[in-house]
């Protein structure tokens, strides 16, 4: 195996390390008050609706799943999840009678209410079809929750609470947002647990 490979691994894990050890305290901050708010919503009846493109429709859709299942705790019943990225029919209709830009906003408006909650993931943070979702949810009164990268984009700019990875590389993004998410999952858990 050449030696440039190996050097190759070693520096990628290096600069997820260094991002992981300087993310500021204000982000740890966030992940737990997006899990507040999300807990308190499932204790309330309230549907979590997710939503990304490529990696990050997997990222979304694997939030959404370990909520609806068990994450760590053994949950007496699963908890109202649904990844907008799922219903092939659906999405592929409404990119067609619409626009691309409407696959996630158009099952908002058919599906959201007050009190929900829409967690979009975008790595640049300007994914038009995310922003659409998270301005049709500030419409019906659902809390937006974004995973972004180093810029907040048009989404952080206009979700309630915002989760920002200091970086560049989308790869490095994804991977510090699927981490958060993980935390964000437990979290969620422990506290609809501790109330339960």
């Amino acid at each position: 195996m050449a030696d440039y490979l190996l050097d190759q691994i070693r520096s990628e894990i290096g600069d997820l390390r260094t991002i992981l050890e300087s993310l500021p305290e204000s982000t740890i901050k966030t992940v737990l008050k997006m899990a507040e708010v999300t807990a308190e919503g499932i204790i309330n009846g309230k549907v979590v609706f997710t939503c990304g493109n490529g990696g990050s429709a997997a990222d979304a859709q694997h939030i959404a799943g370990e909520l609806v299942g068990r994450f760590r705790r053994k949950k007496v019943h699963g908890y109202k999840a649904i990844a907008l990225t799922t219903n092939s029919s659906v999405v592929t209709a409404l990119a067609n009678d619409f626009s691309y830009r409407e696959i996630f906003s158009k099952q908002l408006e058919s599906r959201g209410e007050t009190g929900d909650i829409l967690l979009s993931l975008s790595t640049s943070g300007n994914s038009p079809n995310t922003v659409r979702a998270a301005e049709e949810a500030g419409k019906l009164g659902m809390i937006t929750l974004a995973f972004v990268g180093q810029e907040n984009g048009d989404l952080g700019d206009i979700s309630d609470y915002v989760l920002n990875v200091p970086h560049q590389d989308f790869a490095r993004i994804q991977e510090t947002h699927m981490l958060m998410g993980h935390i964000y999952c437990g979290l969620v858990e422990e506290i609809v647990v501790s109330k339960g």
